[in-house]
């Protein structure tokens, strides 16, 4: 078992339990130090924790246990894994099946690093972002496999950490104990949401191919919604806008750079009108618009939409992307701001890490103080409850948002 030391200074954070250890805080020669399993201690010797090398990944030490007295073997990943599925255990006893899709685990923030498992109604969705869980996926998709017999696995490397840690974007799809490759296309996979039904394509669709952790806020727009006209800003494909068409809505215009995405929207509407989860002739009152929202947001009509929900994509995938991202979130912001009626509410989030949610707040102070308004803070926002935040680990704390009144 090798041990990796680490510099005088940097074991602060370490000891107080954050999982990433980068190139500059270990103390070894580098050359003479193999992939696997290591123990980390500080320059005095002192045990801080079990972790996992691999010089080929841009975190090349990724903690695992501060339990000194803990293996880290194959039975303790099927331990993990097994511990954050039952933390979950609350959404698999949801009687009513009101929802059926939620995350399980929730990579460092479940102490399994680079590793994302959702749930779509009996299918599951692995995304492997780290070296280390790429090399236990096997074991990962068999313990998943044995403990909740999903009907299809679907598997792939999020292509916006595979450059960084030197793997290749896959996609596998797994099913009664074997990898497969589809012959034909796979049918579409449906599943619930608060009592909304949506669909996904089995390996289509950005990322996990459906966002489960804007549960809550999706509920919380709901009764600002009614008789509204509605903006929904970075839509994806539709779920706020079913809420707000839910709720009563008078109008929804869908703005989002997918034209696949937002045509999947108008499939989820017909959907849910068919089952009448939401009123009849709602498809009548929504409007989809490929584009760019930064730039369509300079064009829209003053004084005309009640309620813009405004969900961007990630923006600063580090905090060395921060400073541009706080000026794109500043602009869209501000022009929400100058354009909606006033009293009118707006519901704005940032899913990066490297936002934080003093800094978001900060950018709407800055926002409101261009657009010569007043704003009211009704409500923080942020991720749902299967997507924890970890204390220890700041970053799991990406996805913040604010639910605001505009006052001229």
């Amino acid at each position: 078992m090798q041990t990796i030391t680490i510099k005088g200074g940097k074991e602060k954070q370490l000891l107080r339990h954050h999982p990433w250890v980068f190139s500059g805080a270990i103390a070894n020669d580098i050359s003479l130090l193999e992939t696997g399993v290591s123990r980390a201690e500080t320059d005095e010797g002192q045990f801080i924790a079990w972790g996992w090398y691999d010089k080929e990944s841009h975190i090349p030490l990724r903690l695992l246990s501060w339990n000194e007295n803990q293996t880290i073997d194959e039975r303790w990943w099927k331990q993990t894994i097994a511990q954050s599925v039952l933390r979950r255990k609350m959404f698999f006893e949801d009687k009513a099946g009101a929802t059926t899709t939620f995350r399980i685990i929730f990579s460092e923030a479940d102490y399994l690093p680079g590793l994302v498992v959702d749930v779509y109604g009996t299918m599951l969705r692995i995304i492997i972002s780290s070296r280390v869980a790429h090399h236990f996926q096997d074991l990962i998709v068999e313990t998943l496999e044995s403990m909740l017999k999903p009907s299809l696995i679907i598997l792939n490397t999020d292509s916006a950490f595979a450059a960084a840690e030197h793997l290749k974007e896959t996609l596998l799809y797994y099913q009664d104990g074997q990898y497969f490759t589809p012959s034909k296309k796979l049918d579409p996979v449906r599943f619930r949401e608060d009592n909304l039904y949506y669909e996904v394509a089995p390996g289509k669709g950005q990322k996990s191919g459906f966002y489960c952790d804007q549960r809550e806020s999706r509920r919380v727009i709901e009764p600002y919604a009614k008789d509204a006209v509605v903006l929904d800003g970075c839509s994806y494909t539709g779920a706020f806008t079913l809420h707000a068409l839910r709720a009563g809505a008078k109008h929804v215009d869908l703005l989002d750079s997918s034209e696949q995405a937002l045509r999947q929207a108008l499939v989820h509407i017909h959907i849910n009108q068919d089952l009448k989860t939401i009123p009849e002739g709602s498809r009548e009152k929504v409007e989809i618009t490929q584009c760019d929202i930064f730039e369509q947001m300079r064009h829209i009509e003053k004084d005309h939409y009640d309620l813009m929900i405004l969900d961007p994509p990630k923006l600063a995938q580090t905090k060395a992307q921060a400073e541009g991202a706080q000026k794109a979130y500043k602009d869209l912001n501000r022009l929400a701001m100058q354009k909606i009626k006033d009293g009118g509410i707006i519901a704005t989030f940032s899913c990066s890490s490297a936002i934080s949610a003093e800094q978001l707040r900060m950018i709407l102070a800055w926002s409101a103080k261009d657009a010569m308004v007043e704003i009211q803070i009704l409500q923080k926002l942020g991720q749902g409850h299967d997507h924890p935040i970890r204390i220890s680990f700041p970053e799991s704390e990406y996805l913040n948002g604010y639910l605001l009144r505009v006052i001229r």
